[in-house]
């Protein structure tokens, strides 16, 4: 009888340990003004990309099965026609399973920005993100400048000042750091 409940236990701990270890990264707790997190994930043609460097990025995260994210893509395409030559890198993070009903999704909607695929959700979840879509605004520096939730108008006016002033921010000036040893 012992012997049964000590197998029992043991198993129990195995399987515990195991679920365990395939939990996903915890998410970072991501607020305006906190530094962006940096990711490398396959683009549509299965090429590993990072973010774009010293400009301003909108990072949208979106599902093609997301009726709110449908809703805003053709705004988004607007606003890279308006602002891309601005300096402003659209990267659009698609948590979508299969490949195939991204890429023909993409190409439905002429999507013209950087599409990235997160087939697993880690990077989504190590954004805190959980509904869809949600679109972090993060400045030349990497700085979360704004979080928004749920489907945008990104022609609105308030939407495109808010972007604009984010491309007039300058980077800011780092003072140097001492080498280590020195």
């Amino acid at each position: 009888m012992i012997l049964r409940w000590l197998l029992i236990l043991a198993g129990l701990t195995g399987l515990g340990a195991l679920i365990w270890q395939t939990l996903p990264e915890a998410p970072v707790n991501i607020d305006v003004g906190s530094q962006r997190i940096e990711f490398v994930l396959p683009d549509l043609a299965g090429k590993g990309q990072a973010l774009p460097q010293g400009g301003v990025v909108l990072l949208n995260f979106w599902a093609t099965w997301c009726p709110p994210c449908r809703q805003e893509i053709p705004s988004m395409v607007q606003l890279h026609e308006r602002l891309g030559a601005s300096g402003l890198n659209i990267v659009a993070v698609s948590v979508d399973s299969r490949r195939e009903d991204l890429n023909s999704f993409v190409k439905e909607y002429q999507m013209p920005f950087q599409v990235l695929h997160d087939a697993d959700s880690a990077i989504s979840h190590r954004y805190g993100v959980f509904r869809y879509p949600e679109s972090f605004l993060i400045d030349r520096d990497g700085v979360i400048l704004e979080h928004m939730v749920g489907a945008v108008d990104w022609m609105s006016p308030p939407v495109l000042a808010r972007i604009k002033a984010a491309l007039a921010r300058p980077v800011a000036t780092r003072a140097a750091t001492p080498a280590a040893g020195g």
